[in-house]
């Protein structure tokens, strides 16, 4: 095989992740050059591709993402360096997660809102139910730049798949990009409406909904009824909806 010519599972990561990076500017998710979005190459040696630091989301392509392992060095060549920050998160769940096929983070502003509340997120609606059984926290470090953080990292997420980061923003992992996309909307959905609820004022004026029922709606998490809504139904009709904009993300 040509040393130019990608095997095919990695190119149709490569699309894959810079769709979501795509669809996270569209979203209004990103945050200027900052916040980062990773994937797992296949292979024994734990490479994972991630944003060129200095491109926008909305510029990312499939060919301008860079690999690299898990020691931080670049794997082949790249014009663009890559968010130190952006490889301690990331490096940390790819490290131990072997299911962690993607992970997003993200700064935006709901997100953050609630991962700095004291209440956390609650179960005031049913996304956040559907949410709730799979989220897990981290207590803020500052900026993160130091390796030794990353074993904190990897306990607090454990075998859970999203995560408020405490005065910093929102985590989602899945097995792939579709999966992680979803996790993530579905996560910042919830903070959104909870913040929207708090600008209502009246706390006691919360609708509670029964325990029986918020037990209800948190089997359908456990069960993993989202993954194969993430790979048959929404993403494909995320594709659609970026073609629609223009392709120039599969370059």
């Amino acid at each position: 095989m040509s040393e130019n010519v990608l095997p095919p599972d990695e190119h149709a990561i490569r699309v894959d992740l810079a769709a979501c990076y795509r669809l996270v500017a569209l979203y209004g998710w990103d945050d200027l050059i900052f916040t980062h979005i990773s994937a797992r190459v296949p292979g024994p040696e734990h490479h994972f591709l991630i944003n060129p630091y200095g491109l926008m989301f909305e510029e990312i392509t499939a060919s301008s993402l860079v690999k690299i392992g898990l020691d931080g060095n670049p794997v082949g060549k790249s014009n663009y360096p890559v968010n130190p920050a952006g490889f301690t998160i990331h490096s940390a769940v790819h490290e131990v997660r072997e299911d962690a096929g993607c992970v997003m983070h993200l700064h935006t502003p709901d997100g953050t809102a609630v991962s700095t509340s004291k209440e956390r997120l609650l179960p005031l609606n049913q996304t956040a139910q559907l949410v709730l059984p799979d989220l897990a926290y981290h207590d803020y470090e500052g900026v993160a730049l130091d390796y030794d953080e990353r074993p904190r990292l990897q306990r607090d997420l454990g075998q859970k798949n999203l995560m408020l980061l405490h005065n910093h923003g929102t985590l989602a992992v899945g097995k792939n990009c579709a999966e992680a996309f979803l996790r993530m909307y579905l996560l910042e959905r919830a903070c959104t409406m909870q913040v929207r609820t708090r600008m209502l004022g009246d706390v006691s004026m919360d609708h509670p909904t029964d325990e029986a029922v918020i037990e209800k709606n948190a089997e359908l998490t456990r069960g993993g009824g989202l993954s194969s809504l993430a790979d048959t139904l929404v993403w494909p009709a995320l594709l659609r909806k970026l073609d629609r904009a223009g392709s120039d993300f599969r370059n």
